[in-house]
């Protein structure tokens, strides 16, 4: 037996690729399936099945084009929001051998109708399960969010609990495979370990230690995650079977001049934070490599044109990949490096930065003055700086008129990092008096200051 665990980055999404006697089978991939096919060359299988835990809103599947390439046979759970065009639908107690192994289809609907865990059986070692793909049934540390059907909130959290009292009777020495790790939006608590069982799952996973049904489903509801308009888009092209994408494509750098000339629908500044507020230029959009998967469905559209600022084409090609994964596809190019621009005579703007001691002295003394907080409701609740106002960094670039700005405005989330991301959503829209506050609520709180809502 082989098992390997492929990370994708920014969604925190896992797939994996397990196999014995030569054949393989796929869990959960994703849309540039080139690393499936890598690893099957270099360990000499055939990839010959293809399971999908469960709809996927936050990243576009693999599977149809996976298939296409390998004519694998893609196995999708019941009760499916439409038909999908490329899978059997199978239901438990629907199984497949590879080599000893033997892959057990489980129904766990609760995050979606159409879950299913994968429970893997050692055939010469017949004592039970030895492992089980979870798909977003059940996390490390965490389970899935159950609010993607508007007023069924309470049936779906009910569900869940009754399919995760079923997994645990697979047994504690079962290993857990998720389809998430921390970071990912199907999860508000995922912990940052990537492995588990389900006998430490069930002693120390905070929604797995409560003690009913009843409970369970109040600590559900009292939940509140956000989705991003893209998710939409997602579940359709899942319902479709998705194009497959290159992973190894690079964009066409171009000048500034000649990119603008292209007129994209969006400007991406895709370099860190700092090089954004020290000088960009004007009418772009921050999202820094790391926080495209987040953001980038916020207000992008699916036909919509894009090009990307960067410091190197390098990290362009990296940009491509995370937004393909999510279904943007329609990059024009890249300008690189800024500085260069500026050193050439292209003017670019800059965003001014508070600290500390600043914030401190506004909250006493400035009237008309907002201090906007741009971090998740619940991190919100948990503590923030006395005076400030909530408003999402996703909603801020979805619709960046709603913040009531009347006068000048510092942005603050956990660090400084999504404040630069809606500051610059702002000035883009039209606010003019802006700065950040870097560091933000961690810096606020290392000096000690007073907190509400802790």
């Amino acid at each position: 037996m082989y098992l390997e665990r492929i990370e994708t980055t920014g969604l925190a999404h896992f797939s994996y690729l397990i196999t014995d006697g030569g054949v393989a089978a796929v869990i959960d991939p994703r849309r540039d399936v080139d690393i499936y096919l890598e690893i099957a060359r270099r360990e000499g299988v055939d990839i010959r099945h293809i399971f999908e835990t469960h709809r996927n809103e936050d990243l576009i599947s693999g599977a149809a084009a996976l298939s296409k390439l390998t004519g694998a046979r893609v196995y999708h759970g019941p009760n499916p929001a439409g038909n999908i065009a490329y899978a059997d639908i199978v239901r438990e107690p629907f199984q497949v051998s590879i080599g000893n192994l033997r892959l057990e289809v489980l129904e766990t609907p609760g995050h979606t109708d159409d879950s299913i865990s994968i429970a893997i059986y050692d055939e010469a070692y017949p004592d039970g399960a030895v492992g089980v793909f979870t798909g977003d049934a059940l996390f490390v540390g965490d389970v899935g969010r159950t609010d993607f059907y508007q007023d069924r909130e309470a049936e779906m959290a009910g569900k869940l609990w009754d399919s995760l009292q079923r997994l645990l009777t697979l047994g504690d020495q079962v290993i857990v495979y998720p389809a998430h790790g921390a970071g990912s939006v199907c999860g508000s608590g995922v912990a940052e370990r990537a492995f588990s069982t389900l006998g430490h799952e069930r002693r120390n996973n905070r929604r797995l230690s409560l003690a009913s049904r009843e409970a369970f489903v109040a600590a559900k509801a009292a939940e509140h995650h956000y989705q991003p308009p893209y998710f939409s888009i997602v579940e359709r092209l899942n319902l479709e079977g998705a194009a497959p994408r290159n992973n190894s494509f690079s964009p066409p750098v171009l000048s500034l001049k000649d990119l603008r000339a292209h007129k994209p629908d969006h400007l991406i500044d895709i370099r860190s934070v700092t090089g954004f507020l020290g000088g960009h230029v004007e009418g772009a959009q921050a999202l820094p490599v790391s926080m495209i998967s987040a953001f980038a469905g916020w207000y992008i559209g699916e036909t919509e044109t894009i090009g990307l600022i960067a410091d190197r084409a390098e990290d362009a090609t990296i940009a491509i990949d995370h937004l393909g994964r999510i279904g943007f596809d329609q990059v024009i190019g890249a300008a690189l490096n800024p500085l260069a621009m500026a050193a050439s005579g292209k003017p670019l703007k800059t965003v001014p930065i508070v600290d500390v001691d600043t914030v401190a002295e506004r909250t006493k003394t400035s009237d008309g003055w907002t201090l906007l907080d741009v971090r998740s409701i619940e991190e919100f609740e948990a503590g923030h700086v006395p005076g400030a106002s909530h408003f999402y960094v996703g909603d801020v670039l979805a619709a960046c008129d709603k913040p009531d700005l009347s006068g000048p405005a510092t942005i603050m989330c956990g660090s400084g990092a999504r404040a630069t991301v809606a500051a610059s959503a702002l000035l883009r829209c039209g606010y003019t008096d802006i700065d950040v506050f870097i560091g933000s609520f961690k810096a606020w709180q290392a000096a000690g200051k007073p907190v509400e809502g802790a």
